[in-house]
């Protein structure tokens, strides 16, 4: 029968067969101990083993960006960032600039612009799902030199283009190119920044979109009055190849330790990564806000020749006022979310409310830019307008940063490019018929219906604006693949 017993003093560890348990004697006083009663040791192995298990239910972050500020170097990178937007902007916008003295030194209508267009809008939306993948396996140091090179190589062919065949060409190449600033800028920023500033440092980054569609049309439209359209396509170009350079330098030091990227989760398919309702409330979110910033940034100088009848110099001032006003939503919005997140707001709530506050903004002034008599109040409305739908853009940027795993940032941000391309080519040719057969109005309206989607995307999909680890991340595919 089994049964407890005492051990002598002096004995420090026995088995007793018939108890069948360890005993330990009182080694302070020497007397023999039941085998129930709890030794000093076992008492301090019971503390070190509760303190560890409340240390290991505590989260890990020491290699969390959450809780480190954002170094010297984060903050140069972002500069090299938004001068690598600024760049990519101005590239992009060349044509846009040069488009009346296009249509009349080569008798192109606006139905064949608007292919121009739709080919490029093409480009970066075949090119997403490929540069995202490039970025997440290589990081972000070297791919976004390579996509620079090739974007502006693109451009700078444009200038010995004469057909719209191959200015289509050209412009898809240069698409499939572009399409890759943004995911790298995202990425790079949801490495080095932390939650409370990585919405500003989007809006730094983004910010060159504004800064670039601001200093374009001036240029351009100088170089075009004094050396031609062609000269126009090369100095931005030139820039961006001497980018290149100071990127390379900046990112030495990095390859030098060799730092590698933010290994790419291969557990996750591309079908996987569809799956989750996070992924398509954040496509949801960019495919409606991105296509508004886009349709003022190649309709906003034409609207301004042909339905305002304003001359060409004209023309690159009013449109550069308008860009500048809208380049406070990037860096003003990315800001007000910090502050809001600084003074006691969660990460959801301040992503929500300023999301919220730069859809009505851009939905109400981009509806009423056609409606007004005053040219000037009307470009100052198409300013307001920006503002909202750039606001949109950075808030869009950020919840990516704050929602998905490094791993798959790149390729998530790929795939709401995706979305944004394909509204971008259905309304390139769609405003090109109307503005061709009726005019600008209805096309402004149906702009300004656009935010309506991003704020379904946010409120009903995305629905809480909360870091998935990985492991949350491979679950929430799983599980929705148990669901289908």
């Amino acid at each position: 029968m089994w049964r407890f017993s005492t051990i002598k003093p002096g004995v420090s560890r026995k088995l007793s067969k018939s108890s069948g348990v360890h005993r330990h004697s009182n080694q302070a006083t020497g007397k023999p101990r039941k085998a129930y009663e709890k030794s000093p040791r076992r008492q301090n192995d019971q503390h070190d083993s509760v303190l560890s298990t409340r240390s290991a239910m505590k989260p890990d972050l020491s290699n969390s960006t959450s809780m480190k500020a954002a170094t010297f170097h984060s903050w140069w990178i972002a500069i090299l960032l938004l001068i690598s937007m600024t760049v990519n902007f101005m590239d992009r916008l060349v044509l846009g600039s040069v488009a009346p003295t296009l249509q009349s030194a080569l008798h192109f209508s606006s139905t064949q612009y608007s292919y121009i267009v739709f080919a490029f809008s093409l480009g970066m939306t075949l090119g997403q799902i490929p540069a995202g993948t490039l970025i997440d396996r290589i990081g972000f140091r070297l791919s976004l030199p390579a996509l620079c090179t090739g974007w502006s190589l693109a451009n700078a062919f444009q200038a010995f283009a004469r057909t719209v065949g191959s200015f289509s060409g050209l412009r898809f190449a240069m698409g499939m190119f572009e399409c890759g600033n943004y995911p790298a800028g995202v990425k790079a920023v949801g490495e080095l920044f932390p939650a409370d500033q990585s919405a500003f440092a989007l809006g730094i980054f983004n910010t060159g979109s504004i800064l670039g569609s601001v200093i374009a049309p001036p240029i351009v439209v100088f170089i075009t009055v004094h050396y031609g359209w062609r000269a126009a396509f090369f100095l931005p170009s030139v820039i961006g190849l001497i980018w290149v350079l100071p990127w390379l330098q900046a990112c030495r030091p990095a390859m030098r330790r060799r730092v590698e990227p933010v290994p790419q989760d291969q557990t996750v398919s591309l079908s996987n990564l569809l799956r989750p309702r996070q992924v398509w409330g954040v496509v949801l979110m960019r495919s409606f806000s991105g296509p508004l910033t886009a349709f003022y940034w190649f309709w906003l100088p034409l609207y301004l020749v042909r339905g305002r009848g304003v001359t060409l110099a004209s023309m690159a001032g009013l449109a550069s006022l308008a860009y500048f006003v809208g380049g406070v939503g990037q860096a003003g919005g990315g800001y007000f979310s910090g502050w809001l997140i600084r003074h006691g707001y969660s990460v959801d709530a301040s992503r929500k409310l300023t999301f919220a506050i730069g859809g009505l903004i851009a939905a109400v002034c981009t509806c009423l830019v056609p409606a007004l008599n005053s040219v000037r109040t009307a470009d100052l409305l198409a300013g307001l307008g920006i503002l909202g739908a750039n606001i949109l853009s950075n808030i869009e940027i950020a919840v990516i940063t704050d929602v998905f795993p490094h791993s798959v940032q790149a390729r998530v941000t790929g795939l709401t490019g995706v979305g944004e391309g394909l509204v971008n080519m259905g309304m390139s040719l769609t405003t090109g018929l109307v503005v061709s057969h009726f005019s600008f109005l209805p096309v402004f309206l149906a702009a300004g219906a656009l935010p309506v989607g991003a704020l379904l995307g946010l409120f009903f999909l995305v629905r809480n604006c909360r870091k998935m680890s990985p492991m949350e991340f491979r679950k929430e595919t799983i599980q929705q693949v148990r669901c289908v």
